[in-house]
């Protein structure tokens, strides 16, 4: 039944009913065990999750934040050396960095997949660089095959910045699986959501994973013996029970996902939106597992149509408005506008459209017809 009521960015209330039984028979076990912190609950869903990207090993945490700081503290980095990442990306991939005492080094990213540009990696590269933090951003992977020959050349691991990537795949392989380490984010809004923070990393490396497991721990190994300057990153028990309920469902969920996107792509042709708004690029060999599904508003109306979508009661988000070499709190880094246009261009351009597995094809409509709306009043005020 079409819906007169707009449509909701993400709307997590519909596969939380769909799983209230599991779930609350999941929270009430954990309550009963008195085991809340870590216990069986943890290690099970840690070797789960590894088990799906094809990693050896996964280390459940706190959040996805908690994850890259993780990584990076597992690889040595911290002040004098330099990482290399995107721009463009979620504040978390570079704050990681910085709080290390490190130096986020920026290469550019490619306008069509808004990843990194491998093209843009080798110049970058010092004597200083210790890592690439390869972002697989939207739910797409990045240009691995260009990436593992730069990493090779030059001797540098990659960890993978998977936070919106669980699932996607890259020439048949699961990121998880594409470098030395990938973090993972399940907060509420992710393809696989906590009920709360909750994040991992994977690595098929046991030492890194020992390392990990003690630093998330206050670097405790034994209990009161802190071999390591940790801190508190532990996983809650109850956010990994309710997360194995839900791991089973990630594949049709992600199937559901994009359908969608196939959904809004037919609907785009449908209206004729042309260059307007143009729809997402699925490259080859990839597993676009959509965690948002961003188009790309032409001729500087991009905020404009943000203005329209929310007056309308569309759900809609910028991912994201500001570079962050452009943001106040990296002003040190001595980076200007103009360094990096590719990522410039897309913070003014780009808007994220409903998406989650269960949106309808009525919504669907409602929101590209709302868009064919905005594209038609603009053309009058233009004639």
């Amino acid at each position: 039944m079409p819906t007169t009521t707009g449509v909701p960015l993400c709307d997590l209330q519909a596969q939380m009913r769909a799983l209230e039984p599991k779930l609350s028979e999941a929270a009430v076990r954990v309550l009963q065990s008195g085991q809340v912190i870590g216990g069986p609950e943890v290690s099970r869903f840690e070797a789960e999750v590894a088990q799906y990207c094809g990693a050896g090993y996964g280390v459940a945490c706190s959040s996805g934040s908690d994850a890259l700081l993780l990584a990076l503290t597992a690889l040595g980095i911290g002040p004098g050396d330099e990482v290399i990442c995107p721009p463009f990306t979620f504040f978390a991939t570079v704050g990681a960095i910085c709080r290390l005492g490190a130096t986020p080094v920026f290469a550019d990213i490619d306008p069509v997949s808004y990843n990194i540009d491998p093209l843009q990696i080798e110049a970058k590269i010092t004597s200083k660089t210790k890592a690439l933090m390869v972002v697989h951003l939207f739910g797409q992977c990045a240009d691995m095959d260009c990436i593992w020959t730069i990493a090779e050349r030059h001797n540098l691991p990659i960890i993978e910045d998977a936070a919106q990537a669980i699932g996607a795949e890259y020439c048949g392989k699961r990121a998880g699986s594409l470098g030395a380490l990938a973090c993972y984010s399940f907060y509420p809004s992710k393809n696989l959501g906590a009920y709360g923070d909750a994040g991992m990393i994977v690595t098929s490396d046991p030492e890194w994973a020992s390392l990990m497991t003690s630093l998330r721990n206050h670097g405790m190994e034994p209990k009161y013996h802190h071999k390591y300057m940790g801190w508190n990153g532990r996983c809650d028990a109850i956010q990994a029970a309710l997360l194995r309920v839900k791991l089973p469902y990630l594949d049709a969920w992600t199937a559901a996902r994009q359908g969608a996107a196939e959904r809004y792509d037919g609907l785009h042709d449908e209206h004729h939106l042309g260059g307007a708004v143009q729809k997402p690029t699925q490259l080859p060999n990839r597993r676009h597992v959509f965690n948002q599904y961003v188009v790309r508003v032409a001729h500087g109306q991009r905020d404009a149509l943000v203005r329209h979508f929310r007056a309308e009661k569309i759900g809609c988000e910028i991912y994201y408005p500001i570079p962050l070499h452009l943001q106040e709190c990296l002003q040190h880094l001595g980076y200007a506008r103009g360094d990096f246009p590719a990522s410039e261009q897309a913070a003014t351009s780009v808007m994220a459209l409903p998406m989650f597995p269960e949106i309808t094809v009525e919504q669907q409509r409602q929101v590209v017809q709302t868009v064919a709306t905005f594209i038609r009043q603009q053309a009058r005020r233009a004639a």
